[in-house]
């Protein structure tokens, strides 16, 4: 199958749309939502009698010309599959005419997609974490989501309709009537539509191919370094040498009290247990609902937050400035993991990355390793060591005092004319260096050092991890070598 392109002049953008349903479509929407998760059950019940049936065949040393067939998971053989059976299968011939098809393909595509991916990351072609046989998505907790891309999918001309296909006319939360105008003027096209269920709330999500119209940077030939902190959400130092911070709300913190509260009402209430197979009450689940919509306000805020400071930056910057931080890394501190995660450092990289793409400006990722907060800003000295309870940085070359986070910025904006050239606008990046294979820039000895056996083990003697800081230095890297080979 093709990948999609737009057209020379067009970008696929996605808008995300509140919907409020009467009681006749939001009954179209659950049957739609729950017809993709039935036919997602219905592929993976496929898929695997087959591979189950093939295991108890050669349990019986049944030869391998003999044995079932594989069955394809791939999209086209999924939908040939089901529409066979579906008219015969009791589960689905009394009411699948009631939904669109798109509802089916959702879920056969979603199920092809799960088999894919496990087969990759079995052979090793897919990265990240293992991904095991996919299961069936149970009624209770799966997410309602249905996703057309053929039919009528259109805005109505007074802004506040959408229609879907088999659904019909549903009432938008908002006034859009700025998508109907770029629709009508042949500069937006609606590619798909995907409805979900998200805390008890319809959205409608469509992916769009709309005309690209750069948007005029109010200074486009400065830049700005953005040092990411918990404190501090963000200190911005620019080009001009003007200083700025941006504060962090914290809504998590805020919302702990709240939180507190409604998880006690929870504990309180019978809820769900695997072990015994027991249901939970109808007053868990409405003090659960309590509890989620608290997390769900605080996931507004936060999204609210950094959508406005990250629109502000790509509109008013030609070149921008960040870190490439090791978020992971930074939530495993029990100290510090809550409000890492509340502060969002992924989320504001990549809301940048697409929108100075958007605004034709540019960013620049500085490497995880710079020292932007133990290199002086004034005469570039480095220090070996700075703890990060110290908040202001005093360099012993040239006396400079300044905050921490101040002196980072500062070094940041440096690092992009550095990068560039000039750090203006436009200008291209460095060719990347590939990277070598492992062991290309390693020497090989003539001789192999003879081991002196001393006190302990054979080999010689294993410091103690309480034996000094540089102990500690050397049996990290040590660990680390051997977790490479």
């Amino acid at each position: 199958m093709k990948k999609f392109k737009p057209r020379p002049g067009f970008t696929v953008l996605a808008y995300k749309l509140a919907l409020d349903p009467n009681a006749t479509a939001g009954h179209h929407l659950h049957s739609h939502a729950g017809a993709a998760r039935a036919a997602y059950n219905w592929a993976v019940t496929y898929i695997t009698a087959a591979w189950w049936q093939r295991k108890a065949e050669q349990s019986y040393n049944i030869p391998e010309d003999e044995l079932t067939p594989w069955r394809s998971w791939s999209l086209p053989s999924l939908r040939k599959a089901f529409n066979e059976d579906k008219r015969t299968n009791p589960r689905f011939a009394h009411w699948w005419e009631e939904n669109s098809k798109e509802a089916y393909n959702t879920g056969l595509a979603g199920a092809s997609a799960a088999f894919d991916n496990y087969a990759k990351s079995k052979s090793g072609k897919r990265k990240g974490p293992r991904m095991g046989i996919p299961r069936f998505k149970s009624k209770r907790k799966a997410s309602l989501t249905c996703r057309f891309t053929t039919g009528t999918i259109r805005i109505e001309p007074d802004g506040r309709h959408i229609t879907l296909p088999r659904i019909g006319t549903i009432r938008l939360h908002e006034h859009r009537a700025d998508l109907r105008a770029l629709a009508d003027t042949g500069n937006m096209r609606i590619l798909s539509a995907t409805v979900r269920l998200d805390q008890g709330r319809w959205f409608v999500s469509l992916q769009v191919e709309e005309k690209h119209q750069p948007a005029k940077v109010a200074r486009p030939d400065a830049s700005v370094g953005i040092d990411l902190g918990i404190k501090t959400l963000a200190v911005l130092a620019d080009s001009d040498g003007v200083l700025a911070t941006e504060p962090n709300p914290r809504h998590l913190d805020r919302a702990q009290k709240q939180l507190r509260r409604a998880s006690r009402v929870v504990s309180r209430r019978q809820g769900p247990d695997r072990r015994t197979g027991r249901q939970a009450s109808k007053r868990w689940e409405k003090a659960n609902r309590a509890r989620n919509k608290v997390h769900h306000r605080v996931a507004n805020l936060r999204e609210d937050t950094l959508h406005k400071m990250t629109t502000r930056l790509a509109r008013a910057y030609g070149t921008i400035v960040i870190e490439d931080l090791n978020v992971a890394g930074m939530g495993r501190n029990r100290r510090l993991s809550r409000r890492v995660a509340d502060a969002a450092f992924g989320e504001i990289r990549r809301q940048l990355t697409y929108k100075t793409r958007r605004h034709g400006t540019r960013l620049v990722v500085a490497d995880r390793w710079f020292p932007s907060s133990k290199t002086c800003s004034r005469c570039g000295a480095v220090k070996a060591k700075l703890p990060l309870s110290m908040r202001v940085f005093e360099c012993d070359n040239c006396g400079l005092v300044i905050d921490r986070d101040a002196n980072a910025g500062h070094n940041l904006v440096a690092h992009a004319a550095r990068t560039t050239g000039t750090g203006v606008a436009g200008d291209l990046d460095p060719a990347k260096v590939e990277s070598k294979p492992r062991g290309a820039d390693r020497k090989t000895r003539s001789t192999r050092p003879r081991r002196k056996a001393g006190t302990g083990r054979a080999g010689g003697t294993i410091p103690s991890p309480r034996a000094g800081k540089e102990t500690g230095d050397r049996q990290q890297v040590t660990r680390a070598q051997l977790t490479l080979w």
